[in-house]
């Protein structure tokens, strides 16, 4: 029996070939790809060509404009110079056009455009599919059902949780300004908010602003909040498994693990108070989430119910700080409102305009929620003529649109009045809470815990702004103060 020993230079050669092979199908796959990039780019191009933009760079398009720091003063730059709206473009084949006109905003928002799949893809690890990224009908289902919770009836009692939380806050307060007069006011608003969110929609007894261990959920909102934005603006950090392999990516996942933690908790807790009432079997055999569901929406609210709302109290209180005659003014009508403060009801938060007035203000000068993105579902035609094809991305800016000197005169100055009962504005001029079918779910919640709030602080400290730590605003999914929001504090007698 004879046996053929292949040689090793015919070995060699087999490899060798091979590798060519290999090397030519990726090349040819590289210049495919390239291809399909050349011709991605020239047709955003072609599409985007009514909308002009600053001059960008053909590989990472405008990234280095919009840096963290100046990121908000090349937006107003833009606003005042294209008018209603420009193209953005974040690197070479991805571009979106920014919006800040209500006529443009009024176009979109009546629409039923799913929202960014690029960008709020990035935050279902953190809080699942809630009402926040749904769409269609698994959103109407899901906002219908949760829709009743915010009815007048169920919030008129909340009111009263509100300030026994304030208070809470307050109280620490007066501790630590004996101390030193100067305090961040962001963290302590942020437990604040997180209280008052814990006992209106689970019931929870007692206060968490006490408990060292609730700051490891705070903490881990932050972190994913500046995770999510730095992680958009990176073009590496697009692909899912790429991130999981960075530091950043195993920060996220961990601080992720930490608030389902926390939720998961809270959902236990929930759960065990309605089975002792006998309320558990009767809300399962009813329509009710999925476990799932139930997390993500439980997820959803801690998160939007707590952390937007701080921002808008604690960016309020800098305003009004800086602006003692508007904080005079107000404290006056609470003090003739509220006397002492002891009690605060639904019926008296109508009662006081000129606070109103000056929290809608700093809504305006401090949106909350700086921006939305919706991705363009069919071809759209704005009041202008000018027109954009289906698969455009759109970023509405509502920071950009609340500081559009076509609409606010002086738009960085605060000015109260611009609210005063019979002034006219555009419908879509002030959207603080967004607007059209996708607006706030909690925006009347979250205004009466603003006015509680401001009320009781005001009736109880004279504000004044600390001149060495002046809070820079950064967009990020909240518009949240760089280093916080320091203030000086004095107790009134």
């Amino acid at each position: 029996m004879s046996i053929s020993v292949l040689s090793p230079t015919r070995a060699l050669g087999g490899v060798s070939g091979l590798l060519q092979v290999a090397s030519l199908l990726g090349l040819v796959l590289l210049l495919f790809k390239a291809a399909q990039l050349y011709l991605r780019r020239q047709w955003l191009l072609k599409a985007l060509q009514q909308f002009p933009s600053p001059p960008s760079h053909w590989l990472y398009g405008h990234m280095q404009e919009f840096q963290e720091e100046t990121e908000l003063r090349p937006l107003l730059k833009r606003v005042e110079k294209y008018p209603s709206a420009c193209a953005r473009w974040l690197w070479g084949t991805k571009a979106l056009v920014l919006i800040y006109d209500p006529d443009y905003m009024k176009v979109v928002l009546g629409r039923s455009d799913p929202k960014s799949h690029d960008s709020y893809r990035l935050l279902i690890p953190w809080i699942g599919n809630g009402l926040l990224v749904l769409e269609g009908q698994t959103w109407f289902q899901h906002r219908r059902m949760l829709t009743p919770a915010f009815h007048y009836d169920i919030l008129k009692p909340y009111v009263g949780l509100m300030a026994d939380s304030v208070r809470v806050m307050l109280d620490k307060w007066e501790e630590l300004i004996s101390l030193d007069s100067h305090l961040e006011v962001l963290g302590h608003v942020s437990l604040m908010a997180l209280d008052t969110i814990m006992k209106c929609a689970f019931s929870h007894q007692g206060s968490i602003q006490t408990d060292r261990k609730i700051q490891s959920y705070i903490q881990a909102i932050r972190d994913l909040s500046n995770l999510s934005f730095s992680r958009v603006r990176n073009l590496f950090y697009q692909n899912d498994i790429i991130y999981r392999l960075t530091p950043e990516g195993r920060w996220s996942h961990r601080a992720c693990q930490l608030t389902h933690q926390h939720t998961d908790a809270v959902i236990k807790l929930r759960k065990a108070h309605l089975q002792k009432e006998g309320e558990l079997e009767k809300m399962e055999n009813g329509s009710s989430l999925s476990d799932t569901d139930l997390r993500a929406e439980v997820d959803t609210f801690m998160f939007e119910g707590h952390d937007t709302t701080a921002t808008g109290i604690s960016w309020t209180l800098y305003a009004l700080a800086s602006h003692p005659e508007h904080q005079q003014r107000c404290r006056e009508e609470i003090q003739s409102l509220l006397g002492d403060g002891t009690s605060i009801t639904w019926d008296q938060l109508e009662q006081m305009p000129y606070t109103t007035m000056c929290i809608k203000e700093s809504l305006r000068l401090y949106p909350p929620v700086p921006f939305i993105f919706r991705d363009l579902s069919k071809p759209i035609t704005f009041p202008d003529g000018r027109s954009l094809p289906a698969g455009i991305p759109l970023s509405l800016s509502f920071y950009g649109l609340h500081h559009n000197p076509k609409l606010w005169p002086n738009p960085e100055v605060f000015d109260p009045s611009r609210f005063a009962p019979g002034s006219s504005q555009h419908s879509h001029a002030f959207l603080p809470f967004s607007g059209g079918s996708r607006n706030c779910i909690g925006k009347q919640f979250a205004m009466n815990e603003m006015k509680v709030a401001v009320a009781l602080t005001l009736l109880r400290f004279e504000l004044a702004p600390d001149p060495s730590r002046v809070p820079v605003p950064i967009p990020k999914v909240v518009l949240k103060p760089k280093n916080g929001i320091h203030l000086q504090l004095r107790k009134l007698l």
